[in-house]
């Protein structure tokens, strides 16, 4: 490289690395936080766990009944506390996620009642072997970071569907996985597995490869189940997620900067239970947030409220320095159409550019009812071009090429030079199932629409990728603990 300028550092040299979506500023942030801790300490919150009223209680918490008020000060210590940064492995072990600042992590999505046979295109109630499709197709797509079950199995015993879809899916995927739990025997059953695979209890708090998934309802009520799960995370040190679900102008007020400050209050409940539990225990916050179709009388996942909502939490939960959990990449739409991309492509961009750290929801069609692993294949495509676009342009030396440049001289080309050569592939993205050809190319090749490009790719992943498999040894423990607690 040819250059006349000085490699020392420079004096107060700002760089702009990346592109950032930030709504709020730090200022209407702290703002939100304090009009939050006011909500818990003056209205305070219904806590129907005798155990959390008790932890509660001893922390210095004013209980009256099942409502609970919190002093600011625990509020605070609690934001202080809690873990700033949570490290996910993937199933060996390997450090896989870093849930920090503004890293972003996509993956699928779960609770959805129908999926959409990926081979017959039948919309039917999910059954086991879909879980595990689920898992075998994000372990193939470069841009999914994690999985999730894509709906509950209805082949299997429903007290215990949970524990059947996490096998499903950890036998199919090495990569880290959210998993959602009804109760904490299905909590420690999965616990049970994922130390059969680790080795052990505390190799497993050393390199966790699940998150637990712990949904509240919102509107400032925690229930009795919801808070022991919390407890059962913390005393076993396993990273969990404190969600909740709140829809505008319904179980919050209508303004998403109301309904901001009660998804905070929900939030810190659960940051603060686990931390007095256990000091340090990984946690990360967050939910689904959108509003009320009253004309068709659905709660849409395409709304650009969600998306809205969804930035200031993760803008809020960032300056607390609490790692975040959101949604995109579903839509309202029926069918692998243009609101389907549309409503997708918007949402996969906002949540990756407003710094949002783990992202799911990827793959829900028909505001959330149906599942479709198709959806999930495009928005792994969507998730690439996402992160090239956050990547940003990189300011320095070499990549300003102003030797190659000159040694290139005006009208000449830079195919033939070595940094062209360097550089081609790592700053280029490059589509997988998006159509560049020439029309004539694009004819003599089946004139394939995005839909079907969509639908093929699925299909070859589901018959040709093969996941790394567990030994023998760990599947056999696997089975024993299935048969347990489906014997229970």
């Amino acid at each position: 490289m040819h250059t006349t300028r000085s490699h020392y550092t420079r004096t107060n040299y700002e760089v702009n690395q990346t592109t950032f979506w930030k709504m709020l500023s730090e200022d209407q942030c702290e703002e939100l936080f304090m009009t939050m801790m006011e909500v818990l300490e003056r209205t305070g919150a219904d806590i129907l766990n005798k155990e959390a009223r008790e932890v509660f209680e001893k922390a210095g918490c004013w209980v009256d009944g099942n409502r609970v008020r919190i002093p600011s000060a625990l509020s605070e210590w609690a934001v202080r506390t809690a873990p700033s940064r949570v490290t996910v492995c993937d199933r060996n072990g390997k450090r896989a996620l870093r849930v920090e600042t503004t890293n972003a992590f996509y993956g699928p999505g779960q609770g959805n009642t129908y999926v959409i046979d990926p081979m017959t295109g039948e919309r039917r109630k999910p059954i086991k072997a879909d879980v595990a499709n689920a898992g075998v197709v994000c372990d193939g797509l470069k841009n999914v970071d994690f999985a999730m079950s894509n709906g509950l199995p209805t082949d299997v015993n429903p007290n215990v569907a949970e524990v059947h879809a996490f096998e499903a899916l950890v036998t199919n995927t090495k990569k880290p996985i959210i998993q959602s739990i009804q109760g904490i025997e299905q909590a420690q059953a999965i616990l049970d597995i994922a130390t059969s695979i680790s080795g052990s209890l505390k190799e497993f708090q050393k390199n966790p490869f699940v998150v637990l998934l712990i949904e509240t309802e919102g509107t400032l009520v925690h229930s009795d189940e919801t808070l022991a799960k919390v407890i059962f995370a913390a005393q076993n040190g396993v990273p969990y997620i404190y969600s909740t679900k709140l829809i505008a102008g319904e179980t919050s007020p209508a303004t998403p900067a109301g309904a901001i400050v009660v998804a905070l209050a929900d939030i810190l409940v659960g940051v603060l239970l686990g931390q007095l539990v256990r000091q340090g225990t990984p946690v990360i916050g967050g939910g689904f947030f959108t509003i009320k179709d009253n004309e068709n009388d659905i709660l849409p996942y395409g709304a650009p409220e969600v998306s809205l909502m969804g930035t200031g939490m993760a803008n809020a939960l960032r300056f607390l320095g609490i790692p975040s959990f959101g949604f995109a990449g579903a839509t309202d739409s029926k069918d692998s159409d243009a609101q389907m991309g549309l409503e997708a492509a918007f949402s996969i961009l906002h949540a990756g550019m407003s710094g949002t750290s783990l992202i799911h929801g990827c793959g829900q069609l028909e505001y959330g009812l149906s599942a479709s692993l198709a959806l999930l294949v495009m928005g792994d495509e969507v998730m690439g071009m996402t992160r090239r676009i956050i990547k940003g342009v990189e300011v320095n030396e070499e990549r300003m090429a102003r030797g190659v440049i000159n040694e290139v001289q005006p009208g000449g080309h830079y195919l033939g030079e070595e940094h062209t050569l360097k550089y081609f592939r790592s700053e280029f993205w490059w589509p997988s199932v998006m159509n560049r050809s020439r029309i004539s190319d694009w004819e003599a090749n089946g004139a394939k629409t995005l839909g079907q490009k969509v639908k093929e790719k699925t299909q070859t992943l589901l018959t040709t990728h093969q996941p790394e498999k567990l030994s023998k040894d760990v599947l056999s423990k696997i089975k024993l603990i299935i048969d347990r607690v489906d014997a229970r």
